[in-house]
């Protein structure tokens, strides 16, 4: 099969996007790891798929694989690169588009400065719909790993974030203690292993150990995690800058039932094809 492709990224995770609104594509687990891969595909971060919605009042489908060929809910970066995309391929001419996720729907929209604002919807904390699994509702709670202990804050935003506080994000052992987090017993469907170092409360750097991918240079839902933890436990405000490797996202939360708010850039690297 001759499969056309965009590369893209958002503040450096990076992404395969494929048109499935003028082709019909049903791509295996192993077909779809051999386009992540670095060094025998194209290489990735996630493989986004772009799909026509079942529903009139919606916009897109908009489906999410990591680099190890499993469908997730949710992915923030990927979500403003896939607004970009559809305009650069002359799919809509909207500026705001409704999009149909497996987590729900979301709202990325262009802005004046050509980068994207994404409404994610309102950040989820009861255990259950994250899942993970705990008798308490406490934002912070502890994770217990062998003989080691960590305070997280678990948080969904369509997808699962167990985000903890470090003293310095370059130093932090996120590939070391990253694993055992996305595997932990206590999150059932795995998880995002956030380290989060707090420079002021309106900046924050920040590390995420990706389930399904490893550590990338960005991650737009966990920095939409990082910022909702830290506001919920009175550390940060309600606009915070996040620094990541790969590049500086806004984050907005007002609190409550309020919707989270992440503007940052997207970004088309190149087109090309590959027989898969």
């Amino acid at each position: 099969m001759l499969l056309k492709f965009t590369k893209m990224h958002g503040a450096g995770n990076d992404f395969v996007v494929l048109d499935g609104v003028r082709q019909q594509l049903l791509l295996s687990p192993e077909q779809l790891r051999l386009l992540a891969d670095r060094h025998f595909g194209v290489g990735c971060d996630q493989i986004l798929l772009v799909e026509k919605s079942q529903n009139p009042a919606v916009d897109f489908r908009y489906r999410i694989f990591n680099a190890d060929g499993g469908e997730v809910e949710q992915c923030g970066n990927g979500a403003r690169c896939f607004v970009r995309y559809v305009h650069d391929q002359n799919l809509t001419s909207k500026r705001e588009i409704v999009v149909e996720t497996k987590a729900g729907l979301i709202s990325p929209c262009l802005t004046d400065d050509g980068r994207v604002t994404v409404n994610m919807g309102a950040p989820i904390f009861e255990p259950a719909h994250i899942p993970f699994i705990s008798d308490s509702n406490e934002i912070v709670q502890p994770l217990k790993i062998d003989t080691m202990s960590f305070e997280i804050s678990a948080v969904s935003m369509g997808n699962p974030h167990a985000v903890q506080i470090v003293d310095n994000v370059e130093t932090a052992p996120v590939n070391t203690h990253g694993p055992l987090i996305e595997h932990h017993e206590r999150f059932p469907k795995r998880v995002n292993a956030g380290f989060m170092q707090i420079v002021d409360r309106g900046h924050i750097k920040l590390r995420v150990f990706e389930r399904g991918a490893g550590e990338t240079l960005s991650c737009g839902t966990g920095a939409c995690a990082a910022v909702v933890a830290g506001i919920r436990r009175g550390l940060l405000d309600e606009t915070v800058q996040v620094a990541t490797r790969g590049g500086t996202l806004s984050i907005n939360w007002a609190g409550g039932e309020a919707p989270v708010l992440m503007t940052g850039p997207a970004i088309s690297v190149f087109e090309g094809e590959i027989t898969i």
